[in-house]
């Protein structure tokens, strides 16, 4: 089973920025047991990209489910540990589908960072709360999404956090990073401004 996949955006991210950029995905929303795998979803789920296209065709959905039902044993973190060191990733992007589901799983993705420094780790995510109270590696970056059940919690002066526009234009306006289409734009590593913009799509 591979853990760790490009999708296109990270393959052209990797390609412009010559670094190797690698996604871990699990379910979008919901497991096919009905798990909530977004707990903090809302708004989101009308336009999350992770429930259209590619990722709802029949032959990728069961690789989803398989990745989110080993996260949950103990073998996670070693099995993780040994794909980074098969696919030698500069970055990982925790969640092009899917989200923290409980502490437990964060730590075990904490543990992952720890054990490979070399190696960034960042995410976009809706558990505000939950990073709010948990000190993160400094391989680690989070990006909160802005249109989750706690999105009132996100500092907007001090949290790295997203804003959806309908064009370019309009991003540029507000003063946000257009991440569109090169994913790692949206870091701490590539950006000093915490307004990160995304273009619906």
């Amino acid at each position: 089973m591979n853990l760790l996949t490009q999708n296109g955006k990270l393959k052209k991210t990797s390609k412009q920025l010559g670094v190797r950029v690698f996604n871990f995905g699990i379910p979008a929303y919901k497991s096919a047991s009905g798990k909530l795998t977004c707990p903090m979803a809302d708004s989101c789920i009308k336009f999350c990209y992770a429930k259209k296209g590619a990722y709802i065709w029949s032959n990728v959905q069961p690789a989803f489910e398989k990745r989110y039902q080993l996260t949950k044993t103990d073998e996670f973190v070693e099995a993780m540990n040994v794909e980074i060191k098969r696919k030698r990733p500069d970055y990982v992007r925790v969640h092009d589908s899917g989200d923290y589901y409980s502490p437990k799983y964060l730590k075990k993705w904490i543990e992952i960072a720890i054990h490979n420094p070399s190696v960034k780790f960042y995410s976009y995510t809706n558990m505000v709360d939950m990073f709010h109270k948990t000190d993160l590696p400094p391989n680690f970056d989070i990006i909160f999404s802005d249109a989750g059940k706690q999105v009132h919690m996100i500092d907007y002066e001090q949290d790295r956090y997203t804003k959806i526009f309908k064009s370019e234009q309009e991003l540029d306006r507000a003063g946000f990073v257009n991440a569109s289409k090169v994913d790692l734009f949206a870091t701490k590593w590539f950006s000093k401004n915490k307004k990160i913009g995304l273009v619906y799509h």
